[in-house]
């Protein structure tokens, strides 16, 4: 089956169309009033084509719920028998996007992963705040090591599975509606390094105690009894024609 038929080529062509989609939402206004009809969501797998069994939909049930309990990012897949009334997958896989609102609660951070029973076609579809992450060399190695050879022959369920193990991967790191973990990763190290900074000069400060001797009020005489011992030495000259009168 050559790869046109999973879409992995005009993966371009979806992203634009997806992120068109959302940024500009009012394109869809001027879209005829009787949308054509779309199945209704079945929470994290849909399988309208009926081409998953039991074992294949609780796995990536289970990828799907941890990627967004860990991360925040919502990540849906759908089966359907054929593309009508769409004529492409990927002009399906946008609608069923945007009908079901994939990632809205979740700043668009969404993945739509379809399957296509008729010609064994599959496409992805993401929303705008993942275009930087899952780009279209992603989706395109994702078709063609997982997809494409388990549509071949007919294991929908293992490359679903696989397709979704290997996008949630690449989303891992994300924590939607949290700063970015560069900032924070930042702050750390340097208040660390301040703290560090501060406690050797605390403990430079302990180790000399000539320097917590407040100079200034030695230089009054205020503590020359305390101290006239320790300057003998050094200012003999100094400390010997010093007297308690001759400060004063």
């Amino acid at each position: 089956m050559r790869r046109e038929a999973l879409g992995v080529k005009r993966n371009r062509f979806l992203w634009i169309l997806a992120a068109s989609a959302v940024l500009v939402p009012e394109l869809a206004m001027g879209l005829p009033q009787d949308r054509p009809q779309l199945p209704n969501p079945l929470g994290y797998v849909s399988d309208h084509a009926g081409v998953l069994d039991a074992e294949w939909k609780a796995r990536i049930r289970s990828v799907c719920q941890d990627l967004e309990r860990k991360t925040g990012v919502e990540m849906v897949v759908v089966t359907v028998p054929s593309t009508k009334p769409h004529a492409t997958a990927q002009d399906y896989g946008s609608a069923l996007y945007e009908r079901w609102g994939v990632g809205t609660a979740q700043q668009d951070h969404g993945v739509l992963v379809l399957a296509v029973a008729e010609g064994r076609q599959a496409t992805v579809t993401v929303g705008k705040s993942l275009l930087g992450v899952i780009t279209p060399p992603i989706i395109e190695g994702v078709g063609s090591t997982y997809l494409e050879p388990a549509f071949r022959a007919g294991r929908y369920g293992e490359g679903l599975y696989r397709a979704t193990v290997a996008l949630a991967a690449v989303v891992q790191d994300i924590r939607v509606g949290e700063p970015p973990r560069s900032r924070l990763k930042g702050l750390g190290i340097f208040l660390t390094l301040l703290t560090s900074i501060g406690a050797l000069w605390f403990l430079w400060w302990i180790a000399r105690p000539d320097l917590r001797h407040p100079y200034g009020r030695l230089r009054r005489g205020e503590f020359w009894g305390s101290g006239q011992g320790g300057f003998g030495g050094n200012f003999g000259g100094f400390g010997g024609g010093m007297s308690g009168e001759g400060l004063k």
